[in-house]
């Protein structure tokens, strides 16, 4: 594994808001682009799956294909998915035989949507769906051989305000989700648990590095691929976060 290319490395501090100026307006492309879907069906991995309105939309971007066939799923064991969406990882972790999969995401529909395609697929009994910010409502002494977020890369300013659902899947406020992600989800782990975050070039490397380096851990890259998010180029990276 190669340790995170930094996206901001030699440039001077205009270049850099110059470029999170650029991220801003991507990212409000894409919730706008994502928002315009409705209620339909899509197929990913030869399957078929439900989409309800104000949800991310796996079919408009490949991170949740390329995230998916990426992840090292514990079979037999227990995974944890943050920001489910419409259910795609989860659901095919629980085929993949996973034995228990919890699924959280703070927007309530995404929650709803991902149930639905557990029970589409057959699998409702493994997946638990459940409405959360991160890990606040998930019981605390539950431990996970892998837990994986693909997360909210494009950072917004402090006093941001999400006015929908969507934002949630796009925007970070002060990077404040991915610093008590890299913190919580180490404590989260089984003892061989492994935890991982799906990233891209729209994201803030240096602050994603800061918030690993607060807590006392290191980021490597396990996978990366450049392809596409709706129509913009993007590098797709998974990485793993260890102490």
């Amino acid at each position: 594994m190669r340790p995170l290319p930094r996206s901001s490395a030699g440039s001077s501090p205009s270049d850099h808001g110059a470029e999170a100026g650029e991220a801003s307006k991507v990212g409000a492309h894409l919730v706008g682009r994502h928002g315009e879907v409705g209620e339909c069906e899509f197929t990913m991995f030869g399957r078929q799956w439900h989409l309800l309105p104000e949800v991310f939309a796996p079919a408009h971007t490949d991170s949740t294909q390329l995230f998916t066939r990426w992840l090292p799923f514990p079979v037999g064991g227990t995974f944890l998915e943050m920001g489910c969406g419409a259910g795609v990882t989860a659901v095919t972790a629980a085929l993949e035989g996973c034995a228990r999969v919890t699924a959280a995401d703070i927007n309530p529909q995404a929650v709803r949507n991902t149930r639905l395609n557990a029970a589409r697929h057959g699998v409702a009994d493994r997946v638990e769906a459940v409405r959360s910010d991160l890990f606040d409502a998930l019981d605390p002494g539950a431990r996970f051989d892998v837990v994986f977020w693909n997360s909210n890369v494009v950072h917004a300013p402090a006093d941001f305000a999400y006015t929908r659902g969507l934002e949630h899947a796009v925007f970070d406020r002060d990077y404040a989700a991915h610093r008590r992600y890299v913190r919580d989800g180490l404590a989260r782990l089984s003892g061989s648990g492994r935890l991982f975050l799906g990233f891209n070039s729209l994201g803030d490397t240096a602050r994603l590095d800061a918030a690993v380096a607060q807590a006392g851990a290191r980021i490597t890259e396990h996978a990366t691929l450049t392809n596409r998010a709706s129509d913009v180029p993007v590098a797709f990276r998974l990485m793993e976060i260890t102490r």
